[in-house]
């Protein structure tokens, strides 16, 4: 009997010592979540949103369908049609690349002229992260390259399909002259948008569609992170910050190296850490593969976002903007929500910036609405610009604004002039 007793004692102080271990090990002093460290030595702490591959991250804001005839079409992401083409397309091969200036190609006549599919990607891709969606040779010049539109079309008396990729800087065109797609593969894609809304393209070399466009007003409710779970997630030892109340408000959460504002109005957080590693060569592909590590580790991500970048003073300036549906939601100064913006360093982590709260989808109540097209959507541009601002581009997003345990998201034509100030209509 005692040898019995002896063996359960041994067993019970075996397992809590295994149990002591395990906490020594994998939890942070004082009880914290449990603790991996990443390959970018990022610290990951408790589960707050889904984690995502940075190829969930890059997308096309735009797919155009010119018809030939200077007819066209637009699909937005998440349209079934949109998804179908661009899967496809990231599918084909495109390889040997060759390099001429953007003046050699007259793309404003060849949109009209021909039936083709543009991608537009606003700001531009680095081709390194570009590789990672898209089946791309490797080319010296090209490889340094940021892309910024890319253009598939087929021409008249030609058994040959172009593909062309534009430079963010506006001064060269790639064409990849080996490139898997027949002319029949094309045509294949330009067909579905014959019988969807008809865009016009505008001389300002934007698109609006010839009449309303169907769109969805919802009403979603929300969820909140808590400023705690923020700063667990920021600091190594939270118990080691102290807390500073500004006039405006805000607090300010630091361990005398790394900071946390809290702006509790608006429901945002800006975390900064000063340390900046020594100056060097920019890799802003690297610098959002860590980017994009951090997010994962520290927050995570609520719903769907799309990745767009620069470089900026030896930094690489990132902004992942969140989308409903079809549309990308603003971000405002009256009204910050919907972005996580970041500023990196040699793949360090100088700003990190984000909404406490996130979108419930799938509780939402949803209506339909007409946005304007047409004429009328043209009258509202020109009241807007006035004589003194240049037009370079017209989308549909989503305003939110608050309502009791949630948010509205209301959808809205945003007109960017050329500054990059940006105003909206309905």
């Amino acid at each position: 009997m005692k040898e019995r007793i002896k063996s359960l004692v041994l067993a019970s102080l075996v397992a809590a010592s295994l149990v002591q271990s395990y906490f020594l090990i994998y939890r942070l002093p004082g009880g914290g979540d449990s603790i991996v460290t990443s390959e970018t030595n990022y610290v990951k702490t408790e589960n707050m949103g889904q984690e995502r591959d940075i190829e969930e991250l890059i997308f096309p804001d735009q797919m155009m369908i010119h018809l030939g005839e200077d007819k066209h079409t637009v699909f937005y992401p998440g349209n079934t049609f949109y998804q179908l083409i661009y899967s496809r397309l990231q599918g084909r091969t495109f390889d040997d690349f060759q390099r001429r200036t953007v003046q050699s190609v007259n793309w404003d006549q060849i949109r009209k002229d021909n039936p083709g599919i543009e991608l537009s990607f606003k700001e531009g891709i680095p081709v390194a992260l570009l590789q990672r969606v898209m089946r791309l040779g490797t080319d010296s010049l090209f490889q340094g390259e940021t892309i910024n539109r890319i253009a598939i079309y087929t021409a008249k008396n030609e058994t040959k399909a172009h593909a062309l990729f534009f430079s963010a800087k506006g001064d060269v065109v790639y064409e990849a002259t080996q490139a898997d797609l027949t002319v029949q593969d094309v045509q294949q894609h330009v067909d579905f948008g014959t019988n969807w809304t008809p865009y016009t393209l505008t001389d300002g070399g934007y698109y609006i569609p010839a009449e309303p466009l169907d769109a969805v007003e919802a009403d979603v409710p929300t969820g909140q992170f808590t400023v705690e779970q923020m700063q667990r997630s920021l600091f190594f030892d939270p118990s080691m910050t102290r807390n500073i109340r500004e006039k405006d408000g805000s607090e300010i959460y630091t361990d005398s190296k790394r900071s946390l504002q809290v702006k509790q109005d608006q429901r945002w957080i800006s975390y900064t850490d000063p340390a900046a590693p020594p100056a060097g060569q920019i890799d802003a592909a690297k610098d959002a593969l860590s980017a994009v590590d951090f997010v994962n580790q520290h927050g995570g991500w609520k719903g769907r976002s799309r990745m767009m970048l620069d470089t900026v003073d030896n930094k690489t300036q990132l902004e992942f903007q969140q989308y409903y549906g079809s549309f990308p939601i603003m971000d405002s100064v009256q009204f910050r929500f919907g972005t996580i913006s970041m500023e990196m360093q040699q793949e360090t982590v100088s700003s990190y910036e984000r909404s406490l709260e996130y979108l419930n989808e799938g509780a939402e109540t949803k209506k339909s609405v007409k946005l304007s097209g047409g004429d009328k959507l043209k009258a509202l541009i020109e009241k807007v610009a006035g004589e003194s601002r240049q037009v370079v581009d017209v989308y549909p997003a989503y305003r939110p604004s608050t309502i009791e345990g949630g948010l509205k998201l209301i959808p809205v034509w945003v007109i960017r002039f050329s500054n990059g100030e940006e105003t909206t209509v309905s």
